[in-house]
C-alpha cells in the first residue's frame, strides 16, 4: 500500500528521483547482481535531474570580499563551502574563467593557524598587506604549511586572541581571493548537466569530493551543487522502494562498513588547545576528530572543521579563558548556542550507532542529525570505527575498470587497492 502510494504521488522530488531509480531498475537484466543494477541505474540519469537545494540558488561568494563576509555568508546558510566569482572577469566570460575557486572552511583553518604564529594579530610583525597575506596563503602546501607550525603557537592562544583577530584590520581587510592557495582546484572540478548520476556518485565517494558544482555551459554559471549530505537525504526519501531496501536493510558488516577501524581514528584530547585540534584534522586531511576523556579515555564529543566558524563569529565567548581548549571550546559554543539556537547553526554533535546497524537505520540517523559521520561503538561505548557520508556513498556503487580513463592520473591520490 505505502508503494502504491508513493508511485502514485512522490512525497519529495527526491523521492520522485527514486521511482525513476525504481523504473530502470525494473527492467535490468536478471543476471546482473544488484550492484550491477544499481550502476546501470544511475549511469542512465543525469545530474540535471538531481533535486536543487532548498534556496533554488546557490550561494556564490565574491572575490573581493572580506573573510570576515565570507565566514558570515557560510555560517548563514550553514554551508561548508561556496565557489568564488572572480569580480573582474567579463560578463560574457566563460564558467573557468568567472570562478577562481572554492572557499571552505578548511582552507579559513590554514589561515587562521598563519595568524596564530605572532603573538597578536596587532602587532607590528604581523603581515598586514594583501601581498604578504597572499604570499602566506599560497607559498607552500597544506602539508609543508601545517608541519612548519609549532604545537607552541596553538599552545599559548588565548581567549582574546580570536577578539583581537576579528576586530583587526588584517581579518577585516584580507580578501576571499588573497587564500586563494587554499582552493583544492583552479578553479574546481565541474560535472555538465549531460553527466551521470553514477560519474557524480563516484567523485562523492571514491574520489573524495564533498560537492560536485553542475554547469549551465551555456550561462557559463553553476546551476546546482549536489553534495553528499544530499545524495544521502535522497536516499532516506527512497525508504521503501525495492532497489533501496535490497541494499539499504543489508547489516553495516554485509557491506564492509565501518571502513575506519579503531586505531586509525585520529582523535583529540579534550584538555589539547582548540587550535591544536583544527591543525590536526588539517594535516591528517579528515573532517572532524573524536574528542576523548583525558581520565576515562573514552569519547565524548566531536569537532569538525566547520567548527572553526564559532572562532570568528562568537570570539567574545572565549574571552575570559587563558587558553582555549577543546573542552573549553565546545562548553562556550553550546552555552552560546543555547542562548542564540535561531541565528546560528549547531555545533557538530557525537553521534553513534552499533555494529548491527542496518544501512537504512543509518541513512535515517545521518539524514535526521544532519551530520556528517557516524561513530560506531560497542556495548561500553569504546570506539569501534568511524562511518562518513563519503563511506556509505560508496558502497553503493562501484567505478567499471576504465571509467575516468586517465583522468585522475597524478591529479588525486587514489585510494588503497584500486583497480582502475
Amino acid at each position: 500500500m505505502a508503494m502504491a502510494t508513493m508511485r502514485e504521488s512522490p512525497r519529495s522530488p527526491e523521492a520522485k528521483l527514486g521511482m525513476r531509480v525504481e523504473d530502470l531498475w525494473d527492467i535490468q537484466e536478471a543476471q546482473l547482481s544488484p550492484t550491477e543494477k544499481l550502476n546501470a541505474c544511475f549511469e542512465s540519469i543525469p545530474v540535471s535531474a538531481f533535486p536543487l537545494g532548498p534556496s533554488n540558488k546557490e550561494i556564490e561568494i565574491n572575490s573581493d570580499a572580506t573573510l570576515a563576509e565570507a565566514v558570515m555568508t557560510l555560517s548563514r546558510h550553514n554551508v561548508f563551502s561556496a565557489p568564488v566569482v572572480d569580480v573582474d572577469a567579463p560578463e560574457d566570460a566563460s564558467w573557468i574563467d568567472r570562478y577562481i575557486g572554492i572557499v571552505e572552511f578548511a582552507g579559513i583553518v590554514v589561515w587562521i593557524l598563519h595568524q596564530s604564529e605572532p603573538a597578536s594579530p596587532r602587532s607590528p610583525s604581523t603581515p598586514s598587506s594583501a601581498k604578504a597575506i597572499a604570499a602566506a596563503a599560497n607559498g607552500v602546501s597544506f602539508a609543508i604549511e601545517l608541519e612548519a607550525l609549532g604545537l607552541g603557537s596553538a599552545a599559548t592562544t588565548s581567549g582574546n586572541f580570536f577578539e583581537d583577530l576579528t576586530s583587526s584590520e588584517l581579518y577585516k581587510n584580507t580578501k576571499v581571493q588573497d587564500i586563494s592557495g587554499t582552493f583544492r582546484w583552479a578553479p574546481f572540478l565541474a560535472l555538465e548537466r549531460s553527466n551521470s548520476f553514477l560519474t557524480m556518485l563516484l567523485l562523492l565517494s571514491k574520489y573524495k569530493m564533498k560537492s560536485v558544482p553542475v554547469l549551465d555551459l551555456g550561462s557559463g554559471t553553476i546551476d546546482n551543487i549536489i553534495t553528499q549530505s544530499a545524495v544521502i537525504h535522497m536516499l532516506a526519501e527512497c525508504v521503501g522502494l525495492q532497489w533501496f531496501e535490497s541494499w539499504g536493510t543489508k547489516k553495516l558488516s554485509e557491506v564492509g562498513l565501518p571502513l575506519v577501524t579503531p586505531d586509525q581514528i585520529i582523535k583529540i584530547y579534550e584538555d589539547e588547545p582548540v587550535l591544536q585540534a583544527f591543525k590536526v584534522m588539517r594535516k591528517k586531511r579528515v573532517g572532524a576528530v573524536p574528542v576523548i576523556e583525558r581520565e576515562s579515555e573514552k569519547a565524548f564529543g566531536n569537532i569538525s572543521l566547520r567548527d572553526v566558524q564559532f572562532l570568528l563569529t562568537a570570539p567574545e565567548i572565549y574571552h575570559d579563558y587563558r587558553a582555549i581548549t577543546v573542552k573549553d571550546f565546545l562548553t562556550a559554543v553550546r552555552s552560546f548556542l543555547e542562548k542564540n539556537e535561531n541565528a546560528f547553526p549547531m555545533v557538530s554533535e557525537y553521534v553513534t550507532c552499533k555494529k548491527d546497524c542496518t544501512i537504512k537505520e543509518l541513512i535515517l540517523l545521518l539524514d535526521q542529525e544532519k551530520i556528517q559521520r557516524v561513530y560506531v561503538v560497542d556495548d561500553d561505548g569504546d570506539l569501534q570505527g568511524l562511518i562518513t557520508l563519503r563511506d556509505i556513498i560508496s558502497r553503493l556503487v562501484h567505478e567499471p575498470r576504465g571509467y575516468f580513463g586517465d583522468f585522475f592520473d597524478g591529479v588525486l591520490p587514489l585510494p588503497a587497492n584500486t583497480r582502475v
